[in-house]
């Protein structure tokens, strides 16, 4: 049979002839228990509540950790008494920090000031974490409840919030990782954050934030080149794998799949138009590469890419065809004549954008060239 959590007369006789730590505990539980507008009158919410302040003064731990530890998702609990719970021993005030919507962002501000690591984390994962709050942890909070705090999706951070996070701990990998994997990012957030961490969050990034299609091609194609993937003779399980990842997350954009295969990545270009178009790959390459020309066509129409970017995806597969065979295995060569010849071959077709993009990807592969 389930034990009583309501304070009886046998309750009180108990504590009157052993008044043990005990005792006061499992009465601090059952009066706390049974708080409560609808179960109290005036007079016995004025008694509780009596009740409570003299146990705030209570000498043992346990018996003020019972307390707390009922009324934590009590809101109905009177502001002192929540407020003095909080700023007692962390036994003591963590239930309330964890979870009490009685304390205000003041309360919570002070708090994060004032107390140690672990009670600025139990603030940073509350659930109504505001910017203000948010910003606080940013400025005083330790390294780990930086890192509670990015992870915590439903905190309001701002822009500028973010900022001071990775002003202060963008070489944290314990931060690092908790702000990769949030739900959302803010563009500039995710373009900063992603010069700053290792290559599996760098994929996670492209894979699962917005970024700016200039920063989405420059990571697709650090990707698979660090991948150790040939240009000339893709990985197709590799491919396969973060295609899939682009696709699910919305970002397997014409865009991006053009300048891949401007920049000779030609796997890539086969697997994704295969998979907007839901066909095996191996079909897919069939089409691609049809002699006809016909194929690549019903391919763009099937796969909803722009019309406007078959002339350069067509003049692309055959510079590639024709550069296999003349550019070796120098990859940097194969990228600067492969842009040069697109852009003579087509420079009309493309739009600003994307002309912008692969100009400043031929000046960079130059520049490299030139340095080495």
């Amino acid at each position: 049979m389930a034990e009583k959590t309501t304070l009886s007369s046998a309750d009180v006789a108990k504590l009157l002839q052993d008044p043990s730590g005990e005792n006061r505990a499992v009465a601090a539980s059952k009066v706390a228990s049974t708080f409560s507008a609808d179960s109290l009158s005036d007079k016995e919410r004025e008694i509780a509540e009596s009740i409570f302040r003299h146990m705030l003064k209570d000498a043992e731990v346990r018996v003020r950790q019972a307390l707390s530890e009922s009324l934590k998702e009590n809101p109905e609990v009177p502001h002192d008494v929540a407020s003095a719970l909080a700023k007692d021993v962390d036994e003591v005030a963590m239930p309330l920090i964890e979870s009490s919507v009685v304390l205000t962002d003041a309360d919570l501000i002070e708090l994060v000031k004032t107390r140690g690591s672990d009670v600025q984390k139990a603030v940073a994962g509350r659930d109504d974490v505001s910017e203000n709050l948010s910003d606080v942890i940013a400025e005083e909070g330790s390294e780990e409840a930086v890192a509670a705090l990015v992870g915590n999706n439903s905190a309001a951070i701002s822009d500028a919030t973010f900022g001071k996070v990775l002003d202060k701990h963008g070489d944290s990998e314990l931060v690092q990782g908790p702000m990769a994997n949030r739900q959302e990012l803010p563009v500039a957030v995710a373009e900063r954050l992603v010069t700053l961490v290792s290559e599996q969050l760098k994929d996670h990034i492209l894979t699962h934030h917005e970024v700016s299609p200039g920063m989405a091609s420059d990571l697709l194609l650090e990707s698979r080149e660090k991948a150790t993937v040939s240009l000339l003779d893709g990985d197709e399980n590799t491919v396969q794998a973060l295609v899939d990842q682009l696709h699910a997350n919305g970002r397997l954009t014409p865009t991006l799949m053009l300048r891949a295969l401007v920049m000779g990545d030609v796997t890539f270009f086969e697997v994704a138009l295969a998979k907007r178009v839901n066909i095996p790959v191996v079909n897919a390459y069939k089409l691609v590469h049809d002699k006809g020309g016909m194929g690549l066509q019903r391919l763009f129409e099937a796969a909803k890419m722009p019309p406007q970017l078959l002339l350069v995806a067509r003049s692309a597969l055959d510079l590639f065809d024709e550069m296999l065979e003349t550019a070796g295995d120098d990859q940097d060569m194969f990228k600067q004549l492969m842009i040069e010849r697109v852009l003579t071959a087509v420079e009309d077709e493309i739009d600003t954008d994307n002309l912008d993009y692969l100009i400043g990807k031929l000046h960079g592969v130059q520049a490299d060239n030139h340095v080495g």
